[in-house]
């Protein structure tokens, strides 16, 4: 087994990333303090700081007097196409505590040529199109839509229902089919908001937005879903390891 030769410090950040990342630690909880942190991961308190700053430099804490260092995740996160999948397979459920989804459509329609290539579908054949915009108390977080093979129509028909569906698409994909996603692909882009990206955000037309394309596969390498959500400027996407 190769040795893990990441900083220490580096270490405890990425596992308080994940905690944030999946909900675990939610906006306004308290982080561990310096000496907690030192303590519980045998490490030096000078070492300690350097986590907690790191944190606040993502974006995703902020120092509170008289409290300690919170996490602040709210405005600041986007979370990727790689976290929501990890979420629903372990927990369940899709969004952490204080995020909601609507969907605002769910139908069979032409596939833009992308997503046709990618299912290996004629040019102009029909696909699976789910739209949703993800809200938390402050307003719309993200705008996405899901693409699926036509042949879900049949096996999966809550993916043609506005209804939220419990556990979300890779979940009931794979109830139905067997086939569990087990990997995610994500390219991402700085773009200007198209007008209904401006609509579903709630900002104007050509505002910087971060767009991110991304694919989840199953065990046998075959794409279950592709997809496309829209960030506006500001939503920090955090990668782990």
């Amino acid at each position: 087994m190769a040795l893990d030769r990441t900083p220490p410090y580096l270490q405890v950040v990425q596992e308080l990333k994940g905690r944030i990342i999946s909900g675990d630690l939610a906006d306004g909880d308290r982080l561990p303090s310096v000496r907690q942190i030192a303590d519980q991961w045998q490490i030096a308190q000078a070492t300690a700081m350097k986590v907690l700053a790191a944190l606040r430099a993502d974006g995703l804490a902020e120092s509170v007097t008289g409290v300690g260092t919170v996490v602040r995740s709210r405005r600041n996160l986007h979370r990727s196409a790689a976290d929501r999948l990890e979420r629903a397979l372990t927990t369940g459920k899709i969004y952490p505590e204080g995020e909601y989804a609507k969907i605002l459509s769910a139908e069979l329609t032409t596939a833009p040529t992308w997503v046709a290539d990618l299912f290996e579908l004629q040019e102009g054949a029909q696909a699976i199109r789910r739209r949703r915009v993800t809200y938390n108390e402050d307003g719309a977080v993200s705008a996405s839509t899901s693409w699926f093979a036509p042949d879900l129509a049949e096996s999966v028909p809550a993916l043609l229902q506005t209804e939220r569906i419990p556990g979300g698409t890779p979940s009931a994909i794979e109830a139905a089919t067997g086939r569990r996603g087990v990997a995610a692909e994500e390219a991402t882009a700085a773009m200007s908001a198209t007008p209904e990206a401006a609509q579903d955000l709630g900002i104007k037309v050509g505002s910087p937005v971060s767009v991110g394309r991304n694919i989840y596969f199953d065990s046998a390498g075959g794409i279950i879903e592709v997809g496309e959500s829209v960030a506006p400027e500001g939503r920090w996407r955090v990668h782990r390891r």
